[in-house]
């Protein structure tokens, strides 16, 4: 009973604190522009954030090993509303500045790259106590929340800005993420004494094969978002309808990983991880493809929908591949370089992605990137299939496992 009360604390403190940061997602660049008057800044705090993710495996190899309980959680929660106050609060004075904002980010940035992973370690471990596989059916509900934010946090933001509460939005997502991290207080540490030398993400990845493709296919899938996000948006402006394909995208997506979460907590057991996840970013491939073929809000909707299906598959099958061979210092060390992968091909694409849709068009761009996507993918279903290590005192669940 105690790990899932703690459980669902954590739970409750993700799906706030993500809902927080979606809903305030549309206010940060209007606070921004009506106090400097550069279009430039709007993007600083976000771009900034980034950077410490990116170069979190040379500094935060130890840092991360530190935030092992719900207290130290709530520590770094505290940190970050701080640096998110500091937005609304310079706003307040008059004093906000460019410098400023890329203080706020870079301050941001070093606690979610300590946070995010932190808290789904957290979450996995109490998992683990829980019972068999429960690590990986909290981490995809954890996941399905964060989608349930992407859907319904813009929409209320944009209300909230119409009503006049611009700035009180930022005030509240400070607030959110530090309840967060107040709800996390309960959930004590599991510490092994044995835990003397931080590992390093690479170290961790050792003996782990599966885990290296799982991460090779996602990677692979955040560095060619930017064709599905980008390449809509200039198709819309291209045609007359701005806005009109995108949104019609990002609905159908979202609703799509919504059933995703239910199709995921049916099948997530019963599939071997790899293949799963290989397979996921497959047809994720052929979806962008689809959308640059046939390319009409009404199709764009419904492949968008069955790519968000897929992407949830995919994100399970690597937590299970993770939680399953993993636990403790090892375990975060993943789950910290998960993020970075995320982070790092996510910003890439970005870079890269305007470049590549202003010399060779959207929908060409959305058909070159469902074609590496595929290729990848299908690279990774074709090789021998691996069996993840086990961990010490796993042995116990080794027939569950093969169900």
């Amino acid at each position: 009973m105690r790990a899932r009360s703690e459980a669902l604390a954590l739970l409750a403190g993700s799906g706030t604190a993500d809902l927080a940061y979606r809903i305030t997602q549309v206010a940060l660049p209007l606070v921004v522009l009506q106090e400097t008057g550069s279009v430039a800044a709007t993007g600083l705090v976000g771009g900034a954030a980034g950077v410490p993710v990116l170069l979190s495996p040379w500094w935060a190899r130890k840092a991360r090993q530190w935030v092992d309980s719900g207290p130290r959680l709530a520590v770094v929660a505290a940190f970050s509303a701080m640096a998110l106050a500091t937005v609304p609060a310079t706003a307040a004075l008059g004093v906000l500045q460019p410098a400023l904002l890329v203080m706020s980010g870079l301050l941001l940035g070093f606690g979610d790259a300590l946070s995010n992973p932190g808290r789904s370690a957290l979450l996995a471990d109490t998992g683990d106590r829980w019972g068999p596989d429960k690590a990986v059916v909290l981490l995809t509900w954890q996941d399905g929340l964060r989608r349930i934010g992407m859907l319904i946090g813009p929409p209320i933001g944009a209300f909230a800005i119409a009503a006049g509460f611009t700035d009180t939005l930022l005030w509240i997502e400070a607030a959110a993420v530090l309840v967060a991290g107040l709800l996390a207080c309960t959930v004590k540490a599991e510490r092994a004494p044995q835990e003397v030398v931080a590992p390093s993400i690479r170290a961790s990845l050792q003996g782990r094969p599966d885990v290296l493709y799982g991460w090779i296919a996602r990677g692979t899938g955040c560095l060619t978002w930017f064709a599905f996000t980008l390449g809509l948006s200039v198709i819309g402006a291209q045609r007359g309808q701005p806005g009109v394909y995108l949104a019609a995208g990002m609905s159908g997506y979202g609703v799509g990983a919504l059933a995703g979460t239910a199709v995921t907590l049916a099948v997530i057991r019963r599939i071997p991880p790899v293949p799963l996840a290989a397979v996921a970013w497959f047809v994720m491939g052929l979806c962008w493809i689809g959308m640059g073929v046939w390319t009409t809000p009404a199709a764009v909707t419904v492949l968008a929908a069955l790519s968000g299906v897929t992407v949830v598959l995919g994100i399970a099958a690597i937590s299970m591949l993770i939680t399953r061979s993993s636990e403790g210092a090892e375990r975060r060390a993943l789950l910290s370089g998960q993020s970075v992968v995320v982070s790092a091909s996510s910003s890439a694409g970005l870079l890269v992605g305007g470049p590549i849709i202003a010399a060779v068009g959207a929908e060409p761009t959305l058909i070159g990137a469902g074609a590496l996507t595929s290729v990848v993918a299908l690279g990774i279903l074709l090789k021998k299939p691996h069996q993840p290590s086990q961990i010490p005192g796993q042995v116990r669940n080794l027939d569950h496992h093969a169900a």
